[in-house]
């Protein structure tokens, strides 16, 4: 029976480190890469209208709320000491 001879490892060893190191920009076509990078901006973009969106929201019910307090509310908020003025 023969020996078994071991296999030349280092030649695939070699080309898995080649292809390894291969970025994925490297492999993408650089039209597709430009569309990716104007779709991130794009995404990035409507996120940062969104966040802007709420805020106002946010701002605008404060001020309805501020605007509906009673008298009472209004002179719980206040820091004064009221009994320094009897």
């Amino acid at each position: 029976m023969k020996k078994k001879q071991p296999r030349k490892q280092s030649q695939s060893k070699k080309q898995d480190k080649d292809s390894s190191s291969l970025k994925l920009g490297d492999m993408i076509n650089q039209d597709i890469m430009s569309q990716l990078r104007q779709k991130q901006k794009e995404l990035n973009e409507a996120e940062q209208e969104k966040r802007e969106a709420e805020e106002e929201k946010k701002r605008e019910e404060r001020k309805r709320r501020e605007k509906n307090k009673s008298f009472e509310e209004l002179l719980g908020e206040s820091n004064l000491n009221w009994k320094n003025y009897k």
